[in-house]
């Protein structure tokens, strides 16, 4: 078989656009298609959008506290319009910006949506025509779930349209207990709205280690966010003074919008994998193996649609590995595989969460022995503001080597904090290493290295 391209991407995401720009570089002749806009879920509908509200939310606090520092501020109001539009300018630019990076490597970009016709096939919806790859790249991301057999669902926004909402909800209701739910609720919540989290399970950000989860309860409920938990909705009513969510329990809940961030499926509906052979695993996600390889042996698939880990740098560094162990022989680069143990991750709740390694649930089970040391102190900064906001830090080791197994951070600066730590934690950190690090004065960070007393050893009995 003759082909047209050596790969073919369909998904201009993070991975996406990564494995095609590092293809071209390597002589490969590549395509790439999307059908909406370049950058995907994470630039344009996801965490950098995320990320702005976010830091706008944040302001509100800022004038608050700035009185305990000697601040006079004056009266102040914020325009959501204003956000939404300052944030779609970013957003336009930062897609500009991966366009040009794929044409600058000699990408060729189709606007349009693509599907598989075949194992070598794949069909360019707008233009109707097939194009024949030598190997084909899965990038299509993942779409936020909902309860279709829901009452009035129709009358709820997800993660996907709430950036741009036309008003700013002075009330709203958010289900869901994962991280897309409470950053929202955080955003909202300092924004000026009342907000209500409504959870099915006992205790949010199922997976995180129970401190962070028991911390960021405390503090948002102190900030005034209302959680229901052990509960959903039965149905959304519409009347002429907004919505209303009708609960299990028997709450009616008034609100101007209510937002479902339920957690995400992968977005394989009508991508024509049957076509191809290509197999799902039993959660509905592309399967493939530690390269990122599908049962079709020249069709690949990173990022999201794989279900494996859900982050922006794990889907960007698959797709590296995929382009580079397929095209970097010439160069000399040896095929290599992404290593998903240790990954550092934040929620940019305020106060934020950064976590990297094992929870304290999941060292306890995986080792005989394990030693906990935990700090928790007032922020600096708010011994003069006069705010309640607590840091939390936590390091679980094993003693018998003496290396870090976990670290967890609650509060201001916990992003930044655990990406460094992450460093030290892959390279197989102890923690006598940690010990040994001499501590900057003043900071939060200089706790993670004077914790030298022992706060609790856990041992499995059986």
């Amino acid at each position: 078989m003759e082909f047209d391209v050596d790969l073919f991407v369909i998904g201009g995401g993070s991975g996406g656009v990564r494995a095609a720009r590092i293809a071209a570089a390597h002589g490969a002749r590549v395509m790439l298609a999307e059908e909406f806009r370049m950058g995907g879920t994470c630039v344009i509908r996801g965490c950098v959008p995320k990320k702005l509200y976010v830091l706008a939310g944040r302001f509100a606090r800022d004038f608050r506290e700035a009185r305990g520092f000697g601040w006079q501020v004056g009266e102040t109001s914020h325009d959501w319009n204003a956000l939404v539009s300052a944030k779609e300018a970013e957003i336009t630019r930062l897609e500009g910006l991966y366009a040009k990076g794929q044409a600058s490597a000699g990408v060729t970009v189709v606007k349009s949506r693509a599907v598989l016709e075949g194992p070598h096939e794949v069909r360019i919806v707008d233009e109707n025509r097939v194009v024949h790859a030598r190997n084909i790249l899965l990038a299509t991301g993942g779409r936020p779930n909902l309860d279709h057999g829901l009452p009035g669902i129709e009358h709820v926004v997800t993660s996907d349209e709430v950036f741009d909402l036309k008003e700013f909800p002075r009330r709203i209701l958010i289900a869901g207990g994962g991280y897309i739910a409470l950053e929202f609720a955080g955003i909202f919540r300092d924004l000026g709205a009342e907000v209500a989290v409504i959870y099915r399970g006992e205790k949010p950000l199922r997976g995180f280690d129970v401190d962070l989860r028991d911390g960021l309860i405390d503090a948002y409920s102190k900030a005034g966010i209302r959680f229901l938990f052990n509960d959903t909705f039965i149905r959304i009513e519409k009347t002429a003074e907004g919505l209303i969510g009708h609960t299990r329990a028997g709450e009616k809940l008034a609100a101007d919008q209510i937002l479902f961030a339920i957690g995400r499926a992968p977005n394989v509906e009508g991508l024509g994998l049957e076509k191809a052979g290509v197999a799902l695993g039993k959660d509905g996600a592309i399967a493939v193996d530690s390269a990122s390889r599908t049962n079709v042996s020249h069709i690949f698939a990173v990022g999201d649609v794989t279900n494996r880990v859900n982050l922006t740098p794990v889907a960007i560094r698959e797709g590296h590995a995929v382009a580079d162990s397929l095209f970097g022989g010439a160069t000399g680069i040896v095929p290599w595989q992404v290593d998903h143990s240790n990954i550092p991750t934040a929620v940019f709740t305020t106060p934020e969460l950064g976590t990297v390694g094992l929870t304290e649930e999941d060292a306890r089970a995986a080792f005989p022995v394990v030693d906990l040391y935990k700090t928790s102190f007032r922020a600096m900064k708010a011994t003069l503001s006069g705010a309640d906001d607590r840091v939390m830090m936590k390091l679980l080791v094993n003693p018998e080597t003496d290396r870090i197994l976990g670290c967890h951070i609650l509060g201001e600066g916990a992003a930044e904090m655990i990406q460094l730590v992450g460093i030290a934690v892959k390279m197989g950190a102890t923690k006598r290493d940690f010990d040994s690090t001499m501590a900057l004065h003043p900071s939060a960070a200089e706790e993670l290295v004077t914790m030298r007393t022992r706060t609790a050893r856990f041992e499995r009995t059986s």
